[in-house]
C-alpha cells in the first residue's frame, strides 16, 4: 500500500492510498482521484519522506518534533466548520432562496438550512435582508464517507 501526499491546483493537501504507483497512475490518468476540499482533479504528487521501519524504536533524543502548518489547521477549521453546518442544518436543495423566505417572513418554522441559489437569486436575498452566505461544500461531504 502507498501512502501519497497529493495536492491540488488550488494548493489544497490531502493524502491518498493506493495499491501500487501504477495505481495511482492509472487513477489519475482515469480522473478519478480528485481533491477531498473541491473536487479539483488537476492533482499531483508533493514529496515526502520515506518511512522506514526498521523494527526498533528511534532513541529519544533523535525523535524529531512534528510542526503543524497554518495553511492545514485552517484547511482543518473549514472542514469542521462544514460538518457543523452539514450536520444542522436542513438540505432544501434548489428551493433554498424560497424557503429562505418562508423563514424570513414567519411563513414557516425558524431552522437552518442550506441548499442551491443562483448569484442572482443570492443578490435578491441580500437586498432584502435575508443573511445567506455562500458556502462550497467538499464533494465528498455531500454522500457518505468511507
Amino acid at each position: 500500500m502507498k501512502v501519497l501526499n497529493l495536492q491540488c491546483s488550488h494548493s489544497h493537501d490531502f493524502e491518498g492510498w493506493f495499491a501500487s504507483e501504477d495505481d495511482f497512475q492509472g487513477q489519475l490518468a482515469r480522473g478519478l482521484v480528485e481533491c477531498p476540499m473541491c473536487g479539483d482533479t488537476a492533482v499531483s504528487k508533493m514529496l515526502s519522506a520515506p518511512r522506514l521501519n526498521l523494527g526498533a524504536a528511534a532513541p529519544a533524543e533523535s525523535r524529531q518534533e512534528v510542526v503543524s502548518v497554518p495553511h492545514n489547521e485552517l484547511q482543518a477549521a473549514w472542514l469542521k466548520m462544514v460538518r457543523h453546518v452539514m450536520a444542522n442544518t436542513d438540505d432544501v436543495g434548489e428551493r433554498f432562496a424560497e424557503e429562505a423566505r418562508r423563514i424570513h417572513y414567519g411563513e414557516t418554522e425558524q431552522r437552518g438550512i442550506r441548499g442551491q441559489a443562483s448569484v442572482e437569486e443570492t443578490e435578491a436575498l441580500l437586498e432584502e435582508g435575508i443573511g445567506v452566505l455562500p458556502l462550497p461544500i467538499p464533494k465528498a461531504m455531500k454522500g457518505p464517507l468511507q
